[in-house]
C-alpha cells in the first residue's frame, strides 16, 4: 500500500470568488479539489489514505518570515474586527517598491490590518477565510507526515496539500498558496538529515516561491518545466536564464514550455529535468506534483492525456529515488481524481506503461 497523507481540515479554506483577469469568479481553487482527489484515491484500493498528525510550526518559521506566520494566523480575525464582517479577505494596495522610489527606504509592516494586507500578499487571487490559516498548517502536516513516511523507507509518499504551497515565497503568500509545501519538506530533509534534494517541480505554473526560497542554496536545488512566462503566470519567473545565484549558482534549472505540448513531446522535456535532477545528485525527491497540465484544465494550454500522467509518474520513478510527492495545482475537476491516480500507479510502477 501506498502511504497517503490527506487531512479534513483543508475544508476550512473556502473562498467565495476570486479576483482574477479583471473579474470576480468562482475560485478555480477549492474544496471540492481535495475531495474529488481523495475519494479517487480511496475507491482505487491501492492507496493507504491516513490524517496526519499535527506538526507545529518550526519547519514553517525555518522557511517562512516569522511575520508571515503571525500575519496569516491572525489577519482574518483582525480584519473582521477592523474593517468590518465579510467571508473573504483580499488586499486593497500593495506595497510595490515603486510607490516609495526615490525617497527613504520606508516604514516597514504597517500597523492597520487592511495595509498589512498588501505587505504580505502579492496578488487578488488568493482569499483569506475563516479557516485559512488551519487548512494551511493541515497541509503542512501532510508534507511533513508523507516527508517522514519517505525517512522511514517508504520508496514512495504522497500529500493531498490544500492550500497548495509553491508560489508562497519567504515572505509573501498568493497564488492560491500561504506556505510552501515543498520547499518546507525539502528544508526539513536537509536541514536535519544532510541528505541532498532536489524539487521537480511539474506544475503548469512556475514555482516561484520554491525557487526564491532555494535561490541562493546549493542542499536544494530545483528543476522546473513550466509554461513560459511569456504567456503564463506568474509572469515575473521561471525563464531558462534563472540559475541561482551565489552557493546556488547553477542549481536552478528552468525549462519554458510553448503550448499544447502533447504526452510525447511533454516527455521528452521531462527527461531533459530528470537529467537535471541527476545531475545535482540528490539522496530526496520533493515532487510539486501538479495535474494542470492536462489538456482540460480551464486555466492552462498543454494537452497532456491521463495515460500520459502514468507515463510521467513512470519516468520520475525511473530515477530510483525515493520520492516525497505534494498536490500543487489541477482544476479539470472531473478529472483530477483520475490524473492523480494515474500519476501515482505509474509512479509505483503498477501500470504497464510505453516509454
Amino acid at each position: 500500500m501506498i502511504p497517503i497523507w490527506a487531512s479534513a481540515r483543508h475544508r476550512g479554506h473556502d473562498p467565495r470568488a476570486e479576483i482574477e483577469s479583471s473579474g470576480l469568479q468562482a475560485p478555480f481553487e477549492h474544496p471540492g479539489r481535495a475531495e474529488v482527489i481523495r475519494g479517487a484515491l480511496v475507491a482505487d484500493g491501492a492507496f493507504d489514505v491516513a490524517e496526519p498528525p499535527p506538526t507545529g510550526t518550526d519547519a514553517i518559521a525555518a522557511v517562512h518570515d516569522p511575520g508571515l506566520v503571525r500575519f496569516l494566523a491572525l489577519a482574518w480575525a483582525d480584519y473582521q474586527r477592523d474593517v468590518g464582517p465579510t467571508h473573504d479577505v483580499v488586499p486593497d494596495v500593495f506595497a510595490l517598491a515603486g510607490l516609495r522610489a526615490g525617497m527613504d527606504g520606508g516604514r516597514g509592516e504597517p500597523a492597520r490590518t487592511a495595509a498589512r494586507l498588501g505587505w504580505w500578499c502579492f496578488e487578488t487571487t488568493t482569499p483569506l477565510t475563516e479557516g485559512t490559516y488551519d487548512a494551511a498548517r493541515s497541509a503542512v502536516d501532510a508534507a511533513l507526515a508523507a516527508t517522514a513516511s519517505v525517512l522511514d523507507g517508504a520508496p514512495l509518499a504522497y500529500a493531498l496539500c490544500r492550500p497548495p504551497g509553491h508560489h508562497a515565497t519567504t515572505s509573501l503568500y498568493g497564488g492560491y498558496c500561504f506556505f510552501n509545501n515543498a520547499a518546507i519538506a525539502a528544508d526539513h530533509v536537509a536541514r536535519t538529515t544532510g541528505i541532498r534534494v532536489t524539487v521537480l517541480d511539474v506544475d503548469y505554473h512556475h514555482g516561484n516561491g520554491t525557487q526564491q526560497i532555494f535561490y541562493g542554496r546549493d542542499d536544494v536545488a530545483f528543476v522546473s518545466l513550466h509554461g513560459d512566462p511569456a504567456r503564463a503566470y506568474p509572469y515575473h519567473t521561471g525563464f531558462a536564464d534563472e540559475t541561482g545565484t551565489g552557493r546556488g549558482r547553477g542549481a536552478t534549472t528552468n525549462l519554458p514550455l510553448a503550448a499544447h505540448l502533447d504526452d510525447d513531446r511533454y516527455l521528452a522535456t521531462l527527461e531533459e529535468a530528470l537529467a537535471a535532477v541527476v545531475a545535482h545528485r540528490p539522496g530526496v525527491v520533493v515532487v510539486s506534483l501538479g495535474l494542470d497540465t492536462y489538456g482540460g484544465d480551464p486555466i492552462c494550454d498543454l494537452d497532456l492525456t491521463t495515460e500520459g500522467f502514468a507515463r510521467c509518474g513512470a519516468a520520475v520513478a525511473a530515477l530510483g529515488l525515493p520520492l516525497v510527492v505534494l498536490q500543487e495545482g489541477g482544476y479539470a475537476d472531473d478529472a483530477l481524481g483520475a490524473n492523480v491516480v494515474a500519476w501515482l500507479r505509474g509512479a509505483a510502477g503498477l501500470v504497464s506503461v510505453a516509454r
